[in-house]
C-alpha cells in the first residue's frame, strides 16, 4: 500500500463527512484511511466506520497521529486535521511531487474554504513564509497535510507527545534534520475558516506569530502561554542561515495568487460602481518608511500630482510623521527596517526583528491599507518600495506602478565592485520578492546604464527637492556629515583628528559642540544653507542625499554601511564618475587626502546639467493614465 491516512478526532461529526467525503472522491485510491478518535461524544466514530475507516484510540492530536501510526501499512504517512476538504487530485498531486522531489517530509499549501478575500489574504501570507523559509527553517502553519515516509516517521519517533502546542512544526524539523524537506507547490488543501471566524484574524496572528518567533528562536510554545517576552531563550538560527533566507525569498515572486473568477467578477462590479461616480482617479501611493530617503522622494511627486487625483498615501515609521505634517489622508502601516551594528548590516537581528514585528505589521496594514482599499477601490497603487503595495495589488486585481531608485539593482545592467557579487545577489532576490510584476519600473538615477532587455523599465534622473533645486551653491570652509544611523558616533568622533576642518553633522538629533564637530537637530532650512554653503559633504551611500549634494556640486565621501549594497552601488558610482570617493571605512588621513583633491572633483561636478522633476512626474501621469482601471 502507497498511502495511509491519519485523521485525530474529537466530536467531529459536522466536519469529518465533509473530509472523507472529498477523500473518496480523489482518482487516486491505493490508500487506508485511519481515524484515530478521543472518545467522542457525538457520532464521530459511527460516521467513520460508515466510510469503511478504521477506528483506533486517540488523544491529544500527538497521541493520536502517533497512535494511527502505529497501525499504519502504508509507505507514506498523510496526517490531516478533520475540518479540510481535498481539491480535486490532491492525493495523485501529494504523492507525485513528493517522490519527485524526493523528500523525507513535506508539507501541502493552504486554500481557505471561504469567498472572503480577508481569508485569502491571511493565508496567501502564511503559504508566502512557509515557502520562503522553507531551505532554511522548515517550518507548518498546521497539520495542513503533513506527508512523511513511514520509515522516517519510525526513526524519529513520531510526534513529541509531551507537547501542547507547535507539535507538528516540532515534528517537521526534527524530520527535516534527517531527510529532504519541501512545501509542495502542486497540492493545495481545502481549510476550513471556523477558528478565523470564532477568534478572529488579530487573536489567530498573535498566536501564531508568537510561536513562529519561539521556532526561530529554539523555544516550544505552551498551550497556556499568553504573554509572551521576545527577548526570551537564545537565537539558534545562525548568521549563515539568516543570509540564505533572502537568497530563498527571491522564489517568492514566482508564486502567483489565483483567485476564483467569482471574486475576479465581484471587484470589476464594484470598481465600477465606485468609480462612475466620482471625478478624479483614485491613487494609492504606499512609501517604504526605511530612512527618510523614499519619504522626501515621494513628498516631492506627490505635491505635483495631487491637485489631479485625489490621493491615499500608506507608510511607516518616521516616513509617516514626515508626510503627516505635510498632506492630508496619510495611513501609518507596518514596515520593517534594516538593522545595523558597527555600520554594518546585522542579517540576523534584521530576520529577528521582522519575525517579532509580523504580527503587528500585518493587523495594521489590513486595517489601513487593505481595508482602505476595499473601500475605496483605487485605480492604480504606486510603491517606492513598499511591501504590502504587492499583496494588495494582486488580491485586489489592481494595477501596481513601481517608482523607486532600488529596481536599478534588478533592471539595469550595472556594474560593482567584484567583491560584492554576493551582496549582490542576495539583494536582487530580497528587492524581486518586495515588489512583484508591477506594470512598469519608473527609475530615478544619477547614473544611467542601460536598461537589461525585455524589462518594462525606464530611467529618469534623482527627483531633487524644489528648496534644493532653488539654492545658490557657494564654497564655505565646512565639511557636512550626515549620517543617519546611531551606530556611526565612533566613525564621526574620528573627524576630531582633523583640527583645521570645521565639520557640521546632522542625523544624530542633537544640537552641541564638540571641538571641531558640530551637532545640529535637522532644521530644513538650515540645513539647506548649511548644504548650499558647504565646500564637500562626508555620508553613507543613501541614494537621496548623493543625489542633492551632486545637483549642489558638492564633492561626496561615501562610506557605504556594510553589507547594504544599495549604498555600496551609490557610493561605487561616485567614485565611477568622479564626483568624489568610495571607502568602507573612514578615517581622519583619508578624509584629509579627499578633501585636499576637492579641485578635481568639483571640475567633474560642474559639468552635470541639473533637471527639474517635470520628466518623471509625467511619465508618472502617463502610466497612472495608462492603467488606471
Amino acid at each position: 500500500m502507497i498511502l495511509s491516512i491519519i485523521i485525530p478526532t474529537y466530536n467531529e461529526e459536522a466536519c469529518l463527512p465533509v473530509l472523507l467525503e472529498s477523500i473518496k472522491k480523489q482518482s487516486f485510491d491505493d490508500y487506508e484511511i485511519i481515524v484515530a478518535d478521543a472518545n467522542s461524544t457525538d457520532k464521530t466514530r459511527e460516521i467513520a466506520e460508515s466510510y469503511e475507516c478504521i477506528v483506533t484510540e486517540g488523544g491529544l492530536p500527538a497521541v493520536g497521529r502517533n497512535n494511527g501510526a502505529k497501525i499504519a501499512k502504508g509507505e507514506y504517512l498523510l496526517f490531516l486535521d478533520s475540518d479540510l476538504k481535498l481539491t480535486d487530485d490532491y492525493l495523485r498531486n501529494v504523492i507525485y511531487e513528493f517522490r519527485m522531489e524526493r523528500a523525507g517530509i513535506a508539507i501541502t499549501q493552504m486554500l481557505p474554504m471561504s469567498n472572503k478575500v480577508e481569508d485569502k489574504l491571511f493565508h496567501d501570507f502564511a503559504n508566502y513564509f512557509m515557502i520562503s523559509v522553507e531551505k532554511i527553517k522548515p517550518h507548518g502553519a498546521g497539520c495542513y497535510g503533513i506527508i512523511a515516509k513511514k520509515e522516517l516517521h519510525d526513526a524519529c519517533n513520531g510526534f513529541d507527545e509531551e507537547l501542547t502546542f507547535g507539535e507538528d512544526t516540532d515534528y517537521i524539523e526534527r524530520l527535516a534534520s534527517k531527510e529532504r524537506f519541501k512545501v509542495l507547490r502542486n497540492a493545495k488543501i481545502g481549510v476550513s475558516t471556523r477558528r478565523l471566524e470564532e477568534e478572529g484574524i488579530e487573536t489567530l496572528i498573535r498566536q501564531y506569530g508568537k510561536s513562529t518567533v519561539n521556532d526561530f528562536l529554539g523555544k516550544r510554545t505552551e498551550a497556556e502561554e499568553i504573554n509572551y517576552n521576545f527577548d526570551h531563550g537564545h537565537e539558534r538560527i545562525s548568521e549563515n542561515k539568516a543570509n540564505r533566507l533572502s537568497e530563498a525569498s527571491e522564489k517568492i515572486n514566482k508564486i502567483k495568487v489565483e483567485y476564483d473568477e467569482s471574486i475576479q467578477k465581484i471587484n470589476a462590479r464594484a470598481r465600477f460602481r465606485v468609480s462612475k461616480n466620482r471625478s478624479k482617479n483614485v491613487v494609492f501611493y504606499c512609501v517604504c518608511g526605511e530612512g527618510m530617503g523614499h519619504a522626501i522622494r515621494s513628498s516631492v511627486i506627490i505635491e505635483r500630482i495631487k491637485e489631479k487625483y485625489d490621493v491615499y498615501l500608506f507608510t511607516s515609521d518616521r516616513a509617516y510623521d514626515y508626510l503627516k505634517s505635510k498632506f492630508e489622508n496619510v495611513y501609518e502601516i507596518g514596515g520593517f527596517n534594516t538593522v545595523y551594528i558597527n555600520n554594518k548590516v546585522n542579517n540576523l537581528q534584521t530576520l529577528a526583528n521582522a519575525i517579532k514585528r509580523n504580527p503587528t505589521n500585518i493587523k495594521i496594514g489590513y486595517e489601513n491599507l487593505y481595508k482602505k482599499a476595499r473601500e475605496l477601490r483605487p485605480n492604480v497603487i504606486v510603491t517606492d518600495f513598499e511591501l504590502y503595495a504587492t499583496m494588495i495589488s494582486k488580491l485586489l486585481d489592481i494595477p501596481l506602478i513601481s517608482l523607486d531608485n532600488i529596481h536599478m539593482i534588478t533592471q539595469a545592467k550595472i556594474s560593482y565592485p567584484p567583491n560584492k557579487r554576493m551582496e549582490m545577489l542576495k539583494a536582487k532576490s530580497v528587492i524581486k520578492a518586495y515588489v512583484v510584476k508591477p506594470k512598469v519600473h519608473i527609475l530615478t538615477s544619477f547614473f544611467y546604464p542601460p536598461v537589461r532587455s525585455k524589462k518594462k523599465a525606464v530611467i529618469y534622473p534623482p527627483v531633487i527637492r524644489e528648496d534644493i533645486l532653488k539654492l545658490k551653491p557657494k564654497n564655505g570652509n565646512h565639511v557636512i556629515v550626515y549620517q543617519t544611523s546611531k551606530e556611526s558616533v565612533k566613525l564621526v568622533r574620528r573627524l576630531k583628528a582633523l583640527k583645521d576642518e570645521q565639520f557640521i553633522v546632522y542625523g544624530f538629533d542633537e544640537d552641541k559642540i564638540d571641538g571641531n564637530l558640530t551637532y545640529k537637530k535637522f532644521n530644513e532650512d538650515e540645513f539647506y544653507d548649511d548644504l548650499a554653503s558647504s565646500k564637500a559633504v562626508i555620508c553613507n551611500g543613501g541614494f537621496t542625499f548623493i543625489s542633492e549634494a551632486i545637483s549642489l556640486k558638492k564633492p561626496i565621501y561615501s562610506v557605504p554601511a556594510i553589507g547594504n549594497f544599495e549604498q555600496t552601488l551609490n557610493g561605487y558610482y561616485v567614485e565611477r564618475l568622479g564626483y568624489g570617493e568610495y571607502h568602507e571605512v573612514m578615517n581622519a588621513p583619508r578624509v584629509k587626502n579627499f578633501l585636499r583633491k576637492l579641485p578635481t572633483y568639483q571640475k567633474r561636478l560642474a559639468k552635470v546639467k541639473n533637471k527639474n522633476n517635470d520628466g518623471i512626474v509625467k511619465e508618472l501621469i502617463y502610466r497612472i493614465e495608462k492603467y488606471s482601471i
